[in-house]
């Protein structure tokens, strides 16, 4: 019982850590862009979008998935509580991104002319991609620091080099616009990246993990998993990448680039303000479940932990979606933004079986299964793809969050399936009686919102969003001590009052 209580908590802890970090990231980020968009103009974020999207897509082909894909064996090697092979891994993996950077780089440079003529129609901006091929190396060092962060499961570490990050970003990016407007695009672009690795390394070496040498053919031999894995999951990115692409042209093509700004908006609020609990989870939950990866039963009692505590903090967050969400849209967006309301209700309740999904999927990442998560992930995409064109066809935007919640449906279907079949793995009865009475819940709210006008669905909405979140911090009480919690947090706080008094 104790140690269920303590994986609880280290799950709890890692979420409400970096979903702080989150949420002050989204902040700096739209102060940031606030002010950038004064200083550059329309103009100048456009040639900075478009340099970043160039480069970000050469990474993703040329960083071998290393990002993710090292953090299970970097996981497995602390799991065996050995440092000599936690230092061989780390090792070969900062060799991995020394070459992986380099050849992204060297690409870029090569390749200058073609991309400053592919991506701006001519070649005035080929120095340009010049001076910010270094980026892809020091992006990929960096990512090759956090990646040794999140395997050690320092996250307190990776906390602090987030938010120093974002914070030391806005200082640097807006005096530079300051001074040179958009001639200071390349130097913001190559200040960030500095600033990044350096961060990343000075907390990487707060680490006890030492280097060693290690041989080419050591580097290629203990590097073969990380390489393998990571390019597959490379590949799945790309393809993600490219699913997303053909659809904003499908929509552009049908309905104009107005309903491809609504769209896109529209998941930016599913994605970003709600997503960011799914990267808070999975900071700390992809390396904890590596290093129990080949103990199926410890496997099972992972994800079902995971999964539980992933609905009890989103199913609150959602309900308040489902009700108020023209509010929130006029908030983040305009008036002008309030027709995808409709495309976000549908696409609110798909994320909670985006949830259990996510959770399981997991585990194919944690166990290596690259090929079975690729072709698992391109069937996924197919009918992704499919549902969304079929589903903007029959009913605009609002066909595009019926597919997103129908795909999500059948998608844990599939993933349920595969593990199940494959692992032995089921999910629990509190799992499933904490899963059952959110979606209830929510689809209570969904309803509300349906049939009922302003105010009174407001009112009603508002007992419901009282009722899942009362529900949440019930279970949360019995998986985690709250009170107890809350308790040795304000005793510390008090305490250090003290201390500065």
């Amino acid at each position: 019982m104790e140690e269920a209580t303590s994986s609880y908590r280290q799950i709890f802890k890692a979420t409400s850590l970096f979903g702080g970090v989150q949420v002050f990231q989204i902040l700096i980020s739209v102060v940031r862009s606030k002010l950038v968009a004064v200083l550059i103009g329309p103009a100048g974020m456009g040639i900075f979008g478009l340099l970043n999207s160039t480069t970000g897509f050469i990474s993703a082909l040329t960083n071998f998935g290393l990002g993710s894909s090292a953090v299970k064996n970097v996981a497995a090697a602390t799991a065996e509580q050995n440092k000599t092979r936690v230092s061989i891994v780390v090792s070969v993996l900062r060799k991995l991104v020394w070459i992986t950077g380099l050849l992204g780089m060297l690409i870029t440079i090569v390749l200058s002319p073609w991309l400053s003529k592919l991506t701006f129609g001519n070649k005035d901006y080929t120095l340009a991609f010049i001076w910010i091929s270094v980026t892809l190396l020091l992006r990929q060092l960096s990512s090759g620091q956090m990646v040794v962060l999140q395997g050690l499961r320092k996250i307190d570490y990776l906390a602090k080099a987030n938010v120093t990050g974002s914070l030391i970003g806005l200082v640097i990016s807006v005096p530079l616009y300051y001074i040179w407007r958009i001639d200071g695009i390349i130097p913001v672009i190559i200040a960030s990246s500095i600033t990044s690795t350096l961060l990343s390394w000075f907390y990487a070496k707060k680490t006890d993990v030492r280097s060693v040498k290690v041989t080419m053919s050591e580097t290629l031999t203990e590097g073969k998993d990380m390489l393998k894995m990571g390019f597959i999951l490379s590949l799945s990115s790309l393809f993600s990448v490219g699913i997303s692409y053909i659809l904003k042209i499908y929509v552009s093509n049908v309905g104009g680039v107005e309903q491809v700004g609504l769209y896109t908006s529209g998941f930016t609020i599913i994605n970003t303000y709600v997503g960011m609990i799914f990267t808070a989870m999975s900071t700390d939950y992809y390396p904890r479940l590596s290093a129990v990866a080949t103990d199926n039963i410890k496997v099972r009692e992972t994800v079902n932990q995971q999964a539980e505590i992933a609905i009890l903090i989103l199913a609150p967050i959602l309900s308040v979606f489902l009700i108020f969400i023209d509010p929130v849209v006029v908030l983040f967006y305009s008036y002008r933004f309030v027709p995808v309301s409709g495309m976000i209700h549908w696409a609110a309740i798909g994320i909670y079986f985006k949830a259990a999904t996510w959770s399981i999927g997991t585990v194919l990442i944690a166990k290596g299964e690259s090929r079975l998560f690729f072709w698992s992930e391109f069937i996924g995409n197919i009918y992704i793809l499919v549902f969304n064109i079929i589903g903007y066809r029959l009913a605009g935007l609002e066909g595009l969050g019926i597919s997103f919640l129908v795909t999500f449906i059948i998608y844990f279907i599939q993933i349920f399936v595969i593990v199940r079949l494959k692992y032995a793995f089921s999910f629990n009865r509190e799992f499933y009686k904490v899963a059952v009475f959110q979606l209830v819940l929510g689809i209570i709210c969904f309803v509300v919102m349906k049939i009922l006008s302003s105010p009174w669905a407001y009112i009603l909405g508002s007992v419901f969003i009282l009722i899942a979140t009362l529900f949440s911090l019930k279970e949360l009480e019995k998986r985690i001590g709250l009170k107890e919690i809350s308790q040795l947090l304000i005793k510390k706080i008090r305490n250090r009052r003290f201390d500065n008094g």
